[in-house]
C-alpha cells in the first residue's frame, strides 16, 4: 500500500501516528485520519505546538487542548471534515440493514456509532477538543495492534492450510497418501533451497541493495548517502514502507510467484518479520520511524557489521502443536454447530413441505367443491306440464271452490253467491232492502 501525501513526516512523528499519514494505515476511518491531521498542519499555532510536546503529553490529551486556538478557517474546515465523516458512517450503517433486510426496523443511529470510538458521535456538527483526543487515542491503540493482528491472521492462514491438507490426505488411499506426502516433503525442500538470506538493517544486506538496486560500486557504500537515496519523500525518516522496500532483493531470493511451493502470503509474513526486527534494533524512541541519526548511530554497532544469520520462515514455525490441537478442536465445534444448525433446517424444510401438501390437498378439495356448485347453479330447470283446455264451466266450479277457500283463509264466514242465470228463492231481493227502486223502462227490454 503506497499512496502520497503532502503532510510533513517530521511534526507526525510527534503525534504519535507511527509514521502512517502519507500511506494506507488500513485503519476504515484512514482518510478522516490524514485530512484532520492536513488541516491542523496548516494552523502555525498549532504546528509549533507539535514540535514543542512530548509524546507521552500527547497521548495524555494536553496536545489535544490546542485546538481552541487554532484558525476559524481551520475549525470550520474541521466540523465540515467531521459531518462528512458522520455521514458516511450512518450511510454504512443503512447499507449494512438494507444487506441483512431490515429494511423495516428503525435504526438508532446515535447507538450504532457508539462503536466508533475515533469521534464523539454525540455532537454530529462540530469537531470539538474531544474529538481530536479520541481520534489521537483510537489511531495510536489501533496502529500499535495492527501488527500484532496480521500476524495472527497469518497463523490461522498456516493451521488452515495445514488442516486441509489432512483432510485432502483422509479422502486418498493408501498409495495415494504416499504419493501426495512424497510430493509435500519435495515443495518444502525445493522452497528452503535458496541462497543465503542477509540479515535485515545489516551492512551486508544493504550494501547488496547499494550494489543491485542502486548500481553503485559496494566499495564505496556510504551510510549517509544510502540513506538519502532511499528516503524517497526526503522528509528525513525511514517510514515503514521505505523500510519494507530494502528487503525486496532478500525476499526475491526465497519467494519466485511462478514457483507452486513459494506462497505469496508467506511472503509478506516474511516481510513483515524483517521489517518488524530493524524497527526493534535501529528506533529507539519507538515512534515507529527511523531518522538519519538513529540509521547512522546503528551502523555503528557490532550487529550491524557482524549480525547473526538470518531465520526465514521455513525455519520458525507459525504455530506450536498446542495451537493447532486448539484450532483443530475449534473447527470441529464449529462444524458440529453448523451440522446441528443444518439438520433444523432440513426439519424446517420438512415442516414446510408438509403443510404445503396439506395446503393444496385443501385448495384441490375447495375447488372441486365451487366447480361442483357451479355445475348445479348451471343445470337447466324443466319446463312447467302443457295447461290443456277447461270448459267455462269447469273453470267457474273451481272458482267457486276456490273462494270459499280464501274466505276461510281470512277468518269469514262462507257466503252464497248465486251464479248467472240461476233463479232466486222465493221473497229474494237481489238488491238491498234499503236500496231505491229504479222504474222499469220496458223500452229498453230486449
Amino acid at each position: 500500500r503506497r499512496a502520497g501525501g503532502n503532510i510533513n513526516r517530521k511534526s507526525l512523528v510527534h503525534i504519535n501516528m507511527h509514521g502512517y499519514f502519507c500511506a494506507d494505515t488500513g485503519l476504515h476511518y484512514d482518510r478522516y485520519l490524514r485530512e484532520v491531521i492536513d488541516f491542523l498542519e496548516k494552523d502555525q499555532h498549532f504546528r509549533e505546538k507539535l514540535h514543542n510536546t512530548d509524546m507521552e503529553d500527547i497521548k495524555r490529551g494536553k496536545l489535544a487542548k490546542e485546538l481552541d486556538f487554532v484558525s476559524h478557517h481551520v475549525r470550520t474546515k474541521l466540523d465540515e471534515l467531521k459531518r462528512q465523516e458522520v455521514s458516511r458512517l450512518r450511510t454504512l450503517i443503512k447499507a449494512k440493514q438494507d444487506i441483512e433486510g431490515g429494511n423495516d426496523i428503525a435504526v438508532d443511529h446515535q447507538v450504532l456509532l457508539k462503536q466508533f470510538e475515533y469521534l464523539n458521535h454525540m455532537n454530529p456538527h462540530t469537531f470539538e477538543v474531544e474529538d481530536l483526543d479520541r481520534l489521537i487515542k483510537s489511531a495510536t491503540k489501533d496502529l500499535e495492534n495492527y501488527d500484532k493482528e496480521r500476524h495472527e491472521e497469518f497463523k490461522r492462514y498456516e493451521m488452515m492450510k495445514e488442516h486441509e491438507r489432512q483432510e485432502h490426505l483422509k479422502t486418498l488411499d493408501e498409495e495415494g497418501r504416499m504419493k501426495e506426502e512424497e510430493h509435500y516433503e519435495e515443495m518444502k525442500k525445493k522452497h528452503a533451497d535458496h541462497p543465503k538470506v542477509n540479515h535485515p538493517g545489516s551492512k551486508d544486506q544493504l550494501k547488496e541493495v547499494w550494489e543491485e538496486a542502486d548500481g553503485l560500486d559496494p566499495e564505496d557504500f556510504d551510510p549517509k548517502t544510502f540513506f538519502n537515496l532511499h528516503d524517497t519523500n526526503g522528509d528525513g525518516f525511514f517510514d515503514e514502507q521505505e523500510l519494507e522496500a530494502l528487503f525486496t532483493k532478500e525476499l526475491e531470493k526465497i519467494y519466485d510467484p511462478t514457483n507452486e511451493e513459494d506462497d505469496m502470503v508467506e511472503m509478506e509474513e516474511e516481510r513483515l518479520r524483517m521489517r518488524e526486527h530493524v524497527m526493534n534494533e535501529v528506533d529507539s524512541n519507538k515512534d515507529r520511524l527511523v531518522s538519519l541519526d538513529e540509521f547512522l548511530v546503528a551502523t555503528k554497532k557490532k550487529e550491524f557489521l557482524e549480525p547473526d544469520s538470518w531465520e526465514a520462515l521455513e525455519q520458525n514455525q507459525a504455530y506450536t502443536e498446542e495451537e493447532m490441537r486448539e484450532f483443530e478442536e475449534q473447527l470441529a465445534r464449529q462444524e458440529e454447530d453448523l451440522n446441528l444448525k443444518a439438520a433444523d433446517l432440513q426439519k424446517q424444510r420438512e415442516d414446510l413441505e408438509r403443510q404445503q401438501e396439506q395446503l393444496n390437498a385443501q385448495k384441490i378439495e375447495l375447488q372441486q367443491a365451487v366447480e361442483h356448485m357451479e355445475r348445479i347453479k348451471t343445470q337447466k330447470v324443466p319446463p312447467p306440464p302443457e295447461m290443456h283446455h277447461i270448459p267455462p264451466e269447469q273453470q267457474q266450479q273451481q272458482q267457486q271452490q276456490h273462494v270459499p277457500q280464501n274466505q276461510q283463509d281470512l277468518g269469514q264466514e262462507p257466503q252464497h253467491i248465486p251464479q248467472e242465470n240461476q233463479p232466486l228463492s222465493p221473497g229474494h231481493n237481489s238488491l238491498p232492502h234499503d236500496s231505491p227502486q229504479m222504474p222499469l223502462d220496458h223500452n229498453n227490454v230486449p
